[in-house]
């Protein structure tokens, strides 16, 4: 069947069986209705960390190394701020927060250490226990505490757990944390994505331990993985209660606008309400988590339905005011529209899917949801919308509700169609001249955009350190939780960056009994890059040869081993590992020993100090840098890290974006040239359509810079987006205009284009922009982003439609041939025919 046989078929059964169509939607969505109790959630950075080879080898090194406790433990920090916590009432509040921890039921704790303990124990070494440390601390006096301050200004067990402004003289420092150890029976360590969402035992433990210590009194923080995890959950449910309200006010206020009928304000608002219930149930059909990124799909979803929504109205009413019936007027607008709107549907649904490429999970599947919910938008607001006002209006008398004003936007003598008009004025005087400087303001906007920078991390995903005035004044249940998280980490940085520094893991598999083993993983700490720690022109770093060297230092039987078995004398054992090892593995320096080595000998691991203030990227080069140094065959050397790992992910952010603008728009092209070849026999149309998008594309990249937005988990998607959703309003335009052409002269046509489809354009343009920039609102800042860079993109979209492409299509008209001053016919490859149902104008005698 033709593409006119489609469309007639499709516009018959809407206009004399919508009962039957209407009651097929409403059966499936109950069916995706079903879904939506199925649908889980996922949040954090883990999601996006999965697969990828430094998270894989440091998923190895946490299974591998450490005590064999150590997977079923978990830590929480208690982070103090004081004037000086190293005075008497601190130190004693933390020593009372730790006890009350570990006199609480279900907190599971095991351990606790803090500088607090480490002066108690140097004031009286019987003192092994927290009560035993509280009376410690209470018999003793201010002089005698600061004294043992001043006895461990060299200890690292103390130093490591007070801040960067500790002051050994005054026995003073603004900072100092503490750790609780809680026993938590198959919790498992976590990777570089500490924190995932959902309730776990830790959660719940941390989320106990506050309220615990908050009965102490002074400013002490719990702060820890299950802190983290119920943020990155809870920020999920408080943007959705901020974000959804206030986009539906907002859409519902433009629509009133739009529509100007309370039953049309109803019949859009009900449809865009199944696009919404259609998409999320298939999320949970098909088993697909609900993320922060998901919480954009909802606002992309209204954006398109919107758009169709109020061409599919106003279309039908220039057809009403014509002096069609209902019938009529509605198999005319389908023939019309239905064609556009799957162009707008597959072009859009490549701009999603396009992010398939991504080797990212989380951005495959929001391109393949986002996708799905753009394609079930084209069938409500195609096939049901329509069905559902021909029933509607059929009835319109016997309803109990007013008809307000039934007049399409951009009437011809209104204000908005002389502003509308603008594009056609330029296209009328100088469309070469105009072309020219826009290619100019592309190429220099897309020269700026390639210096756009790339992020990703923890902080990403969880509310910013301070939440907005005006959200902390909505009421409940609307108000935003207290969030801590973030704060707590810039504080830590601020704090305790040169006593925490940084570093990066060099994860080595191989036979670590290989007599070239230990010496290899030797050299490659020699001549260290610059964000390396070094010392004598060698890195700082922990190794399993740091244990053995130590452990040959302080027994003399150890030494004499390592000697026997080190061929060049240089303190690092070339022979007879195994027995080295067995050696240390059967003394004191075991457990040490097992966090470098794993108990198979088939791997270790060498943790380097990095510089505190080292650019991630930077640290991640070197790191990689110094992996390659290793040179054995049989063994492989594989950097890895926190940093290592959130820079690789931002690499493949990076080249996510760049690949999915690169497929969308290559594929976009193809798509509209073969669609326009196949449906109007002229493909370079195609050509024409993808003019307004590409600059478009060049000025959201341009504006990214400009505003310092980096490319990141959300808006890495953000380009192949603005393909998607803008191509919509090009499409529109062009369609019209070949409508249009057929029956009038070029400027004629131009002017029933811009006025008729563009003052939908116009309508859609605003109410979608809106909807989608309340984004703004969202308690996660890169999703605010999003919604800006998606607002700003559907504005120069609807912008560069409305100026660009009058201009490009007076050119593409001259350069086909035709008269300006006349239609044209279907002869000259414009065919109307499939659209109106008739053969097109009749040729004049001039013809």
């Amino acid at each position: 069947m033709s593409d006119e046989g489609i469309t007639a078929a499709v516009a018959t059964e809407i206009t004399e069986r919508p009962g039957r169509i209407v009651a097929a939607f409403l059966l499936l969505t109950l069916v995706f209705a079903g879904g939506l109790a199925n649908v889980s959630t996922a949040a954090g950075t883990e999601q996006f960390t999965s697969g990828i080879p430094a998270e894989e080898a440091l998923s190895d090194i946490q299974r591998d190394f450490g005590p064999s406790f150590a997977d079923d433990t978990g830590s929480t920090q208690l982070v103090q701020r004081d004037r000086n916590v190293l005075s008497k009432p601190a130190l004693l509040r933390m020593l009372e927060a730790q006890d009350r921890l570990q006199e609480t039921d279900g907190l599971r704790v095991v351990g606790v250490s803090s500088p607090a303990a480490t002066i108690a124990r140097t004031i009286d070494p019987n003192a092994t226990t927290t009560e035993a440390q509280i009376r410690t601390l209470e018999r003793s006096t201010p002089t005698e505490i600061d004294r043992a301050v001043r006895e461990n200004a060299d200890n690292q067990a103390f130093t490591g757990g007070v801040s960067d402004d500790f002051n050994a003289k005054s026995a003073s420092a603004s900072a100092t944390i503490g750790v609780v150890t809680h026993e938590i029976p198959g919790a498992g360590s976590g990777g570089a994505a500490a924190g995932q969402s959902g309730s776990s035992p830790l959660t719940d433990i941390q989320l106990r331990s506050q309220r615990v210590v908050d009965t102490v009194g002074g400013d002490i923080t719990v702060f820890g993985s299950g802190i983290i995890s119920a943020e990155f959950s809870s920020v999920i449910t408080d943007s959705l209660l901020i974000v959804t309200p206030a986009a539906v006010l907002l859409i519902i206020g433009f629509l009133i606008v739009a529509y100007r009928d309370l039953i049309d304000l109803l019949l859009g608002s009900f449809a865009l309400l199944l696009a919404v219930v259609w998409t999320f149930g298939f999320l949970g059909l098909v088993g697909i988590p609900f993320s922060q990124m998901m919480i954009s799909v909802p606002p992309l979803l209204l954006a398109v339905g919107i758009d169709f929504g109020i061409h599919a109205v106003n279309r039908y009413r220039e057809d009403r005011e014509d002096g069609h019936g209902v019938v009529d007027a509605m198999d005319l607008a389908v023939r019309q529209l239905l064609v556009a709107f799957f162009i707008v549907t597959g072009t859009t649904v490549i701009g999603f899917l396009a992010n398939l490429t991504s080797d990212l999970t989380p951005i495959r599947e929001f391109g393949l949801v986002a996708a799905a919910g753009i394609l079930f938008t084209f069938l409500l607001f195609g096939i049901f919308l329509p069905a559902a006002k021909v029933l509607i209006d059929q009835r319109r008398d016997a309803i109990p509700i007013p008809t307000f004003s039934q007049t399409p936007l951009g009437a011809e003598g209104s204000g908005l169609a002389s502003v509308l008009r603008v594009g056609v004025s330029v296209g009328e005087r100088a469309p070469r001249v105009f072309l020219a400087l826009v290619v100019v303001l592309t190429a220099v906007s897309g020269g700026y955009a390639a210096g756009i920078s790339t992020s990703f991390s923890q902080e990403d995903f969880l509310p910013p350190e301070e939440t907005p005035d005006y959200l902390q004044e909505l009421p409940e249940p609307f108000a935003p939780s207290d969030y801590s998280a973030v704060a707590t980490l810039n504080f830590l940085e601020e704090k305790f960056t040169a006593s925490q520094g940084g570093s990066v893991t060099i994860y080595v598999e191989g036979d670590m009994e290989d007599s070239t083993r230990l010496e290899e993983i030797h050299r490659m700490g020699k001549d260290p890059p610059s964000t390396f720690v070094s010392e004598g022109r060698r890195a700082e770093s922990q190794s399993i040869v740091t244990v053995i060297r130590q452990r040959a230092a302080s027994d003399p039987e150890f030494r004499r081993l390592v000697n026997r078995n080190d061929r060049n004398a240089n303190g690092i054992p070339d022979d007879n590992l195994g027995e080295i090892y067995d050696y240390l593995l059967s003394s004191s320096s075991r457990d040490r020993a097992l966090q470098y080595l794993s108990e198979d000998r088939r791997s270790t691991q060498v943790v380097y100090s990095t510089e505190a203030d080292a650019d991630q990227s930077a640290v991640t080069a070197d790191g990689r840098a110094v992996a390659d140094r290793y040179r054995d065959t049989s063994g492989v050397a594989v950097a890895t890290g926190s940093t290592v790992v959130f820079a690789a992910v931002s690499d493949l952010i990076f080249v996510s974006a760049v690949q999915s603008l690169a497929v969308a728009l290559s594929l976009t092209v193809v798509f509209l040239v073969v669609i326009y070849g196949v449906i109007e026999g002229l493909p370079s149309l195609g050509l024409v359509n993808t003019v307004p998008i590409v600059v478009s594309v060049a000025l959201v990249a341009a504006t990214m810079r400009l505003a310092g937005i980096a490319f990141n988990a959300f808006t890495a998607t953000i380009l192949s987006l603005t393909i998607g959703l803008g191509i919509d309003y090009s499409v529109h335009v062009v369609h019209r205009f070949i409508d249009e052409r057929g029956e009038h002269d070029l400027v004629t046509a131009l002017e029933r284009t811009v006025r008729g489809t563009g003052g939908a354009l116009l309508g859609s343009m605003l109410t979608t922009t809106t909807g989608i920039g309340v984004l703004v609102f969202s308690v996660l800042s890169i999703l605010g982003q999003f919604g800006t860079l998606t607002a700003l993109s559907i504005l120069y979209s609807f912008l560069t439609s409305m100026l660009v492409l009058p201009s490009a299509l007076v050119v593409w008209d001259g350069l086909r041939g035709h008269d300006p001053d006349r239609p044209v016919d279907t002869g000259s490859g414009l065919s109307v025919s499939f659209l109106d149902g008739d053969e097109g104008p009749e040729p004049t005698a001039a013809d």
